[in-house]
């Protein structure tokens, strides 16, 4: 395992959630109340993705709150509201933008980076919408991402068009990998109101950061060979200086926090140099029992 300072961090790792009842007894200790959940998540993973922010935004109080809940070293990487991402055109929303930005900046040190999704009806048509709304970001003074879903995106000379916007502002690219859900026998989302687009995983690498979203599948059998296949992309873009941050998510979220140790231990196993989990530090029960 490498000891890496947490002030030369490079890459982080957690999930998609913090606030998921059903990691009692397994991610959390069993009577964890869950006021008490966000600092115990931040005792075990290092970073967290607030998909909370997409449907409303914390006031200063609650911004505050989370940074003071939280262990040192510890991101967050919060997602611009859909009022923002999911109206429309983006320019009109520019203010809207800068204001959730500004909201953010209370988390001060524990301030990831700050992600727009945009929807699947967002096309290259409005690239020049695109355009003016990334500009007008502070992107030199704030880590952004921006993850796409319309299928042009992913097609030339579109996906050439967009890498090129991004890097020249050096905004990072979000990579959604859905492979484990989709080239399986089990689709775990048969049920699932809100299916994960089907898009291609285009590995590439803008603004020296990345933010993965591994989309997992409950049964691990189908997680491995990808996970496999990102501890190559990860050593190599750590060795590049590329800051990354990944996430796993899951149509089940109690397996999430599992397979997010699993990859840390493939990635420890591969002798990548990342820093240690801090999950890996706490004793369990039966363990604190057995020194008394």
């Amino acid at each position: 395992m490498s000891n890496v300072p947490a002030s030369s961090r490079n890459f982080y790792l957690g999930c998609a959630v913090w606030s998921y009842k059903g990691w009692l007894g397994e991610f959390y200790p069993l009577k964890s109340r869950p006021q008490d959940f966000l600092q115990l998540y931040s005792q075990r993973l290092t970073a967290v993705e607030g998909n909370t922010t997409f449907y409303a935004v914390p006031n200063q109080s609650i911004v505050a709150r989370w940074a003071a809940e939280t262990s040192p070293g510890f991101k967050f990487c919060p997602k611009f509201p859909k009022t923002v991402t999911h109206g429309g055109l983006l320019e009109p929303k520019i203010p809207e933008a800068l204001s959730f930005i500004e909201r953010i900046q209370g988390l001060e040190d524990r301030a990831g980076i700050i992600f727009a999704q945009l929807p699947p009806s967002y096309s290259p048509q409005s690239l020049k919408d695109l355009q003016e709304f990334l500009a007008a970001l502070p992107a030199k003074e704030v880590d952004l991402a921006l993850e796409v879903r319309h299928l042009d995106w992913f097609k030339s000379p579109y996906c050439e068009q967009l890498r090129d916007l991004l890097d020249e502002l050096g905004i990072a690219t979000v990579l959604l990998d859905t492979r484990p859900i989709y080239n399986c026998p089990d689709d775990p989302q048969l049920n699932s109101e809100r299916r994960k687009p089907q898009v291609p995983l285009q590995p590439i690498v803008t603004g020296k950061r990345s933010l993965i979203r591994f989309i997992s599948h409950p049964q691990s059998q189908y997680n491995e060979a990808y996970l496999s296949e990102w501890v190559d992309r990860v050593r190599e873009w750590l060795a590049e200086g590329v800051q990354l941050y990944f996430f796993v998510h899951c149509p089940q979220e109690a397996r999430s926090p599992h397979t997010a140790r699993t990859f840390q231990k493939f990635l420890e196993q591969k002798g990548v140099p990342i820093p240690p989990l801090p999950w890996d530090n706490i004793v369990p029960p039966s363990q604190q029992l057995s020194l008394f």
